[in-house]
């Protein structure tokens, strides 16, 4: 046996002595820079012995016998049933040692590497995704000399690497932090890509908070580590998602103002989120900034998206978000018509027509014309906006005290849709499509009545001329509306004489309502009879205007033969009618025609119900004295 522990130990210092770096010596033993002893060199003392006189050496200690099973041993706690859970320190190798030829290979290779050299395999390694071989080859590296023998110094591109391999590695945002806190310890200040690699990771784990923290410490660090666009994406993003939307907005604003757009994933989810958190103004304010930076339009919603935002804009009076949704859309329009294969967007006329209708309730010309102009490019000439639109249009007009483009706008109606007006008479009715022309002609009196009728006969001379009832219909209810008999008498007889038009059922009604509102019932009831001899047929309205001139008059039984008259005629008496009628008999105190009128409500199933509110503001006693 000794003789072959000699054999072995000279064999291994002669393959050391030929080449002691490549060629590596078969062993047993559990660790290889263990040497073999022989048995006699192990149990002799180390020490020499002070005596001249030679000692007997000790005999050998026995190996311990193994304990007996029902000592209790903790050897024996575990069996079969629950086996000892293996760990690396029960191995008999460590695990660091599993593969000493690759980490002895490490070592030699890292020594022999600079920094440049090193930085193209950490790239080469983490594109391969050998992360492990990036951080090991740097712990190595490190901890080496270079080649004049001084310590290797890290550049902070060697640690964005290394912290690139633990984030990609799966490391927590803390251990990135704990890398970047120990670049100090190299004389090396983090820049703005070892910053984004933790905003990553912290992203990754949905830590918002301690992600503004870091863009923080970012702002108010040197030039080197600002915050760039990936890092306003990221923190943003993440706010969104975790965060009130006032600190997603602060951190917005950064950016814009910094000079970096928003990317279209994120400007879509900034979207969404003022949408459902109703910061329309916020909104407004991000969008202008990014149509301001974003010179190519790239940064876009998508068309659902667009007539979304339209519909929330419109439902909320926001003009500028809708001028806004329809300027994305235009823009959809025109992309998608240069593309291969075209498509040909159209923008739906209801969403028109609504916001048209915001336009007359901000008083914004802007949205207006852009309203006309998208349904405009939509249509392509093909087909005409409906009747309406048109009057959607009127009514914006009027809202803004734009009156000739109002009647210029009525004249391109009854001029494109000549059939429709013809076949529905209550289409430009002064009494309901047409009433806030009406209204705005009787703003200032009779100022604003002679100034329209005057331009209306100088449009009938004009060429091509401007003729129309509708237009005179809106001035005799003006004139109506201010109890200016006179004047509406006159422009009713100038439809004929002055205009060469023929009245309509809605010119007489006009009439109608100015005796009414006079208290001249008879000249009312003669109008009426009149435009019933000539053939022409009334209309609800005809009916009601009656009865309200009966009522004016307190006189509840004429009113009720007027209804009964509506009856047999075929038409419904509305509900408001019947109230009113309701009201003077209860006021007149005659409880047998309030009667009647409940039982006629009941025939057309219209529920009536009570005048409480008002009765209470009726029976109030006026007198200057106290109650007793």
């Amino acid at each position: 046996m000794q003789s072959k522990m000699v054999m072995l130990s000279k064999t291994r210092s002669l393959l050391k002595a030929l080449n002691p770096t490549t060629i590596k010596s078969i062993t047993t033993f559990s660790y290889l820079n263990q040497e073999p002893q022989f048995a006699e060199q192990t149990l002799q003392s180390p020490s020499p012995s002070p005596s001249p006189s030679p000692s007997p050496s000790p005999s050998p200690s026995p190996s311990p016998f193994p304990p007996s099973p029902s000592s209790g041993s903790p050897l024996y706690n575990e069996n079969w049933r629950t086996p000892v859970q293996f760990t690396g320190n029960q191995a008999l190798i460590p695990v660091e040692h599993f593969n000493p030829i690759r980490s002895s290979w490490m070592q030699a290779n890292a020594s022999k590497m600079d920094a440049n050299s090193l930085m193209n395999s950490f790239a080469d390694w983490i594109t391969r995704q050998q992360f492990a071989d990036v951080k090991a080859h740097f712990d190595i590296w490190v901890k080496s000399l270079d080649a004049d023998g001084k310590p290797n110094r890290p550049n902070v591109d060697l640690f964005n690497q290394y912290l690139r391999a633990h984030y990609m590695d799966g490391a927590s945002a803390g251990l990135l932090l704990d890398i970047v806190s120990q670049m100090g310890d190299f004389a090396v200040e983090p820049n703005t890509a070892s910053f984004n690699i933790v905003i990553k990771a912290m992203h990754r784990d949905h830590e918002a908070d301690a992600a503004e923290k870091l863009v923080e410490r970012m702002l108010h660090s040197g030039k080197d580590s600002q915050p760039d666009e990936d890092s306003y994406d990221l923190v943003i993003g993440l706010l969104l998602q975790h965060s009130p939307i006032d600190t997603a907005l602060k951190y917005i604003d950064l950016a814009l103002k910094s000079g970096y757009m928003l990317s279209k994933m994120l400007f879509v989810e900034c979207v969404y989120r003022c949408i459902r958190e109703k910061r329309l103004e916020s909104l407004v304010m991000v969008i202008e900034k990014c149509k301001a930076l974003d010179q190519k339009n790239t940064v876009m919603p998508s068309w659902a998206l667009c007539n979304n935002l339209a519909e929330v804009a419109i439902q909320n009076d926001n003009s500028k978000l809708t001028f806004l949704a329809l300027g994305f859309m235009v823009r959809w329009i025109q992309q998608s018509e240069t593309g291969r294969p075209p498509v040909f967007l159209s923008v739906d006329e209801g969403l028109v027509i609504s916001a048209l209708a915001t336009a007359a309730r901000t008083f914004d010309s802007v949205l207006l014309d852009a309203s006309w102009a998208i349904l405009k490019r939509s249509l392509r000439d093909k087909t005409v906006p409906k009747p309406e639109t048109y009057l959607a249009k009127i009514n914006a007009l009027v809202s803004m005290g734009s009156l000739p483009n109002a009647f210029s706008t009525l004249s391109e109606l009854e001029r494109k849709h000549e059939s429709s007006v013809v076949a529905d008479e209550d289409l430009l009715s002064p009494f309901t499509s047409l009433y806030p022309l009406v209204v705005a002609c009787s703003k200032h009196g009779f100022v604003t009545l002679d100034l329209v009728y005057f331009q209306l006969e100088n449009l009938s001379r004009a060429d091509p001329p401007f003729k129309s009832v509708a237009a005179l219909n809106c001035v005799i209810l003006g004139c109506a509306n201010i109890w200016d008999l006179d004047r509406a008498y006159q422009t009713f007889e100038a439809i004929n004489s002055t205009f060469g038009l023929t009245p309509n059922i809605h010119s007489y009604n006009a009439l109608m309502a100015a005796f009414g509102k006079s208290k001249k019932t008879f000249e009312a009831t003669r109008v009426f009879e009149h435009l019933c001899s000539l053939g022409v047929k009334p209309n609800t309205m005809s009916y009601s205007l009656l009865v309200d001139a009966h009522l004016i008059n307190r006189d509840p039984k004429s009113a009720i033969s007027v209804l009964n008259a509506m009856v047999e005629a075929g038409f419904t008496p509305s509900k408001e009618t019947l109230m009113k009628v309701r009201r003077r008999c209860i006021r007149e105190m005659d409880n047998e025609s309030s009667d009647y009128v409940e039982s006629l409500a009941k025939q057309n199933q219209l529920f009536l119900g009570d005048d409480n509110r008002r009765n209470m503001l009726f029976n109030l006693d006026y007198g200057t004295e106290y109650a007793s």
